[in-house]
């Protein structure tokens, strides 16, 4: 009964001093307390980083979904080697504005959407989520027909694969705890790595690999453009930065962490970007150099079998496979963290699921939408998944502005806001964000 007495105490303790209302569900499954303990035991950096290992990790690999596959496979098959610089220059931006998002949830603890509705009123709140719905629900339709192509692979039809993995993916998330889901989510990012070893199949020229990493050459036509700017917004997706911010958050990241979770952004955002890399390279080594052009990521597969060998093929199944569990979780998780911050209703995975809860609501109706999408035969999914893409890329200065702007904020950062190297650094990555979509809309214009 004391200990009941203590924890509501605690309870309105802590909603009188504003905090989320995740750190309560947290605070209720012991889950705080635990990371607490872990950063203060004092037991090595080492163990410290493992206190804070996971938005940065989770945040950077679900960006190699199956519309990241797909962008990058046609980005090698389509262009070769030619336009490989844009992955690496828009890794350098993920970490930068992965780490911003990050700064911005530990020193407002609030996710992307309560941080605007907070500071810009509930008007702009609702705008920020309809904006993120209208992004993400392609991208989450495109991450159950990466499944349902992963599936194919081995004679599984969609309309068993896709429902089947929204059930499964639906009962972790809502009956599962933070630490469970995160742990699982972690293993099954592990398959990712199963590209790079693609890549060194494909036994690619790597002097041109290293020449066009780091010389920018510009494309040819509008199709380049688009290669670039889809390329660019699915490594940036905003999806990602939102989901990265609000599970910071319901991770309990603070400021003092930050040191530590900068490791864990960089670590995240690299392997990204490494594994893009080997993906487009695989493609570019075999199917650019045949002449083979590709609609989706499972043609990729198919197409690699003649040209790299059929243990070529498993590896890339198996990685789109990882690759689409992944992502069709954590992207109705960012959505469902926006669509309840901008409600104002309590965002977490930690929530008691024995009751209603609009969080778990929203994850639920995404993945059953766009599980139903996916199943429907003859659906063109192919330009849904290349367009979503787009679309990201295009909504994405938006974003980042508003991040920016945010960041600097001294009411919201207060002592943490940041500083002018990197308010400089960030407008002219931006402005280096809008040349590219403008570049992307003059070529349409043109054409």
């Amino acid at each position: 009964m004391n200990n009941n007495k203590h924890l509501s105490a605690a309870h309105h303790r802590r909603l009188r001093k504003g905090a989320p209302a995740h750190a309560v569900a947290h605070h209720k499954r012991g889950i705080a307390l635990q990371f607490a303990r872990f950063r203060a035991a004092g037991i090595g950096a080492f163990s410290a980083f493992l206190a804070v290992l996971g938005p940065g990790l989770l945040a950077g690999l679900s960006d190699d979904d199956p519309a990241g596959i797909t962008t990058y496979s046609v980005l090698g098959a389509d262009h070769g080697y030619r336009l490989l610089w844009i992955i690496p220059a828009s890794t350098i931006l993920l970490v930068q504005f992965h780490m911003m998002a990050v700064r911005l949830g530990a020193a407002s603890g609030k996710g992307f959407v309560g941080v605007i509705r907070e500071r810009w009123g509930r008007g702009w709140g609702y705008i920020a989520v309809l904006g993120l719905l209208f992004a993400n629900f392609g991208t989450i339709c495109a991450e159950y027909a990466g499944i349902a192509a992963a599936g194919s692979l081995i004679g599984i039809p969609s309309w068993i694969s896709a429902p089947l993995a929204a059930v499964l993916i639906s009962l972790m998330v809502v009956l599962g705890s933070f630490h469970r889901i995160e742990r699982v989510l972690l293993v099954i990012s592990s398959t990712l790595a199963l590209y790079i070893i693609d890549g060194i199949l494909a036994a690619p020229d790597w002097s041109a690999v290293w020449h066009n990493s780091v010389v920018p050459h510009m494309p040819v036509d509008n199709l380049g453009w688009i290669a670039i700017a889809a390329t660019l917004g699915t490594t940036l997706a905003p999806w990602g930065l939102a989901f990265i911010q609000s599970y910071a958050v319901d991770k309990k990241i603070t400021v003092a962490n930050l040191q530590w979770e900068r490791v864990d952004v960089v670590i995240g955002s690299l392997l990204t970007g490494v594994i893009g890399l080997a993906i487009a390279v695989a493609c570019a080594a075999t199917l650019n150099r045949a002449g083979i052009h590709i609609n989706d990521a499972s043609d990729a597969a198919l197409a690699l079998r003649p040209l790299a060998g059929s243990f070529a093929t498993v590896l890339f199944g198996v990685g789109l496979l990882g690759a689409s569990l992944l992502a069709a979780a954590i992207v109705p998780i960012a959505t469902a963290y926006s669509i309840a911050e901008g409600i104002g209703e309590p965002a977490s995975l930690d929530l008691d699921s024995r009751h209603f809860q609009y969080f778990y609501a929203a994850f639920v109706g995404l993945t059953v939408a766009a599980a139903s999408v996916v199943s429907l035969p003859g659906l063109p999914l192919i330009p849904l998944i290349y367009t979503s893409q787009v679309v990201n890329a295009v909504l994405l200065p938006l974003h980042v502005i508003a991040l920016q702007l945010l960041a600097r904020d001294v009411r919201i950062m207060g002592e943490a806001r940041t500083g002018m190297p990197s308010l400089v650094a960030g407008w002219i990555s931006i402005a280096l964000i809008v040349a590219c979509i403008a570049a992307l809309i003059a070529s349409w214009i043109m054409t």
